[in-house]
């Protein structure tokens, strides 16, 4: 999935001169990376611009929570002002953090334009009128299941979970 994005980014950014990619805190950094990755060894292009963007104070529901959110290390030291912006995250379901990412993202300027990559597309029960331009793959799912994404680590390899309620 990951060089099948990494090859559509290609084709529509060419060289990446006008193009920023931007991890969304915490999940969407490590898939970030890894297209990063997959991106310098395709087109050999070593100065694609990145950055991870902490959405944490533009959510709608900060204030609503019982324990409160961490703000997570801010990584945007590139100006995304006339840029063509990929908004990069692991799992787009109602659209929530998008709404906020967008939000959050104005922050830094005002992008010529945003496309939206995801790794895994749960199509049912959005509430925003978000689509993403780049998906690895799509799931329908109902409310009561989640998906889970689990990169890599020394004990595991790279997973996608889907469970199921107990209560179902």
């Amino acid at each position: 999935m990951i060089e099948r994005l990494a090859h559509q980014l290609i084709e529509n950014h060419s060289d990446f001169s006008d193009t920023i990619l931007v991890g969304l805190q915490p999940r969407g950094v490590e898939f970030t990376n890894r297209i990063l990755d997959k991106l310098m060894q395709i087109s050999k292009n070593k100065n694609i611009k990145s950055g991870s963007l902490d959405i944490t104070f533009f959510r709608d529901d900060f204030g609503r929570r019982e324990s409160p959110i961490e703000a997570q290390e801010l990584d945007m030291n590139v100006s995304i002002e006339g840029k063509n912006v990929v908004l990069i995250d692991d799992v787009l379901f109602t659209g929530r953090s998008i709404r906020s990412a967008l939000d959050a993202l104005m922050s830094f300027g005002r992008p010529s334009q945003v496309e939206l990559m995801v790794l895994i597309d749960r199509r049912l029960k959005r509430h925003l009128p978000i689509q993403p331009n780049y998906v690895g793959k799509t799931v329908d799912s109902i409310l009561s299941e989640k998906v889970i994404v689990r990169w890599n680590s020394k004990n595991t390899e790279d997973e996608i979970i889907l469970l199921k309620s107990e209560n179902e």
